[in-house]
């Protein structure tokens, strides 16, 4: 016989995400239908101090504006308006 024992629930807290406020993307609030490429100074902001293209929940940039980003990333790094490492 196994018995379960239920774990006590703790209370949320404001570094839960329970009374913060969600980031509206910044793409959709200038109405940008396509992220451009050639706009390096926009996409070093989603590009970390390592290089790597940042993740959606830090950036606060939609599902749909993301891959856009993330495509823009790629194509300027392959253009080398952007670098694949930052030193």
């Amino acid at each position: 016989m196994a018995t379960t024992t239920a774990r006590p629930r703790r209370a949320k807290s404001a570094s839960d995400g329970a009374a913060t406020r969600r980031r509206t993307c910044p793409f959709c609030e200038a109405a940008v239908e396509e992220v451009d490429f050639k706009d390096s100074a926009t996409l070093r902001r989603f590009v970390g101090d390592k290089g790597r293209i940042r993740a959606r929940h830090a950036t606060g940039v939609c599902r749909r504006h993301q891959m856009q980003v993330a495509a823009a990333v790629k194509r300027a790094r392959e253009m080398a308006l952007l670098p694949h490492v930052n030193s």
